[in-house]
């Protein structure tokens, strides 16, 4: 099975468990239907996608076969045991997303990107893939430029990217899991209920919880944030100054970024 192949077959298979899991067991109730939503998002996804080639061979998975046929990166200098390679490299690709994470927060023209994702008002399988396209594609160069420095194995960066995708589609889904389960998986992975505190109307809750896999991350850089104030019922998802349908629509999402004045 190619490469490819197997990242879409793991990344259908996500998204239809954890929706169905969602729609059997939901967190909280829709504000919108998911036919309008899903629709936007998809249309957002294949455009990331088509947006992706103009990169070319530049992926990170691309890179890291390359910087092995050149000898370059960090790991490409040691003779590790690949098991030891695959798990280091993890670790540090999870947490230059964290990084990432937060400069898309911190620096304006990053964060004009990045709040097409925050824009969204009902949380759930599906807003795991809603990114511009433009954000998709520095995205993809930040990893890139990752996988240079670092120089790890092609099928860790394979690994990495295929359960970073998985889990962000479970942490995003509107999945209720008993509060037993959720305090014991969020000592090691980024829950659903964990996740959508840093989805909240409120700057100070949106600030907060921005890791992908480990929570680990913002425990260690106090960024951690267990519960949202007014409780997950009740909080305001998305953004305060777009608290409307537009969200919802395709074109308002691609041009958001370029808009001068709240729309």
């Amino acid at each position: 099975m190619s490469e490819t192949l197997l990242r879409l077959s793991i990344f259908a298979g996500a998204i239809f468990l954890f929706s169905s899991l969602e729609a059997l067991f939901p967190r909280r109730q829709r504000l919108f239907p998911r036919q309008g939503r899903w629709l936007t998002h998809l249309g957002i996804t294949v455009i990331g996608s088509l947006a992706l080639r103009i990169l070319g061979p530049f992926t990170a998975i691309a890179t890291a076969i390359w910087a092995s046929g050149k000898g370059l990166g960090l790991f490409n200098l040691t003779d590790w045991p690949l098991w030891i390679e695959i798990t280091l490299a993890f670790i540090v690709l999870d947490f230059a997303i964290y990084l990432q994470h937060i400069i898309s927060h911190r620096v304006p023209l990053f964060w004009r990107l990045h709040k097409v994702h925050h824009t969204d008002r009902d949380l759930d399988a599906s807003s795991a893939v809603r990114f511009h396209p433009i954000e998709i594609i520095l995205s993809m160069l930040y990893k890139c430029a990752i996988v240079l420095i670092i120089g790890p194995a092609a099928v860790a960066v394979l690994i990495f990217e295929i359960i970073l995708n998985a889990s962000a589609i479970f942490n995003h889904a509107n999945l209720k899991l008993p509060i037993a389960v959720d305090k014991v998986l969020r000592l090691f992975i980024v829950t659903p209920d964990m996740h959508r505190v840093h989805h909240s109307v409120i700057e100070n809750e949106t600030n907060k919880n921005f890791g992908f896999n480990f929570s680990i991350w913002d425990r260690l850089f106090k960024t951690y944030k267990a519960q949202p104030e007014g409780g997950h019922d009740s909080m305001k998802i998305g953004l305060s100054e777009h608290q409307s349908v537009n969200p919802s629509q395709l074109w308002w999402s691609l041009k958001l970024p370029f808009a001068k004045t709240p729309e």
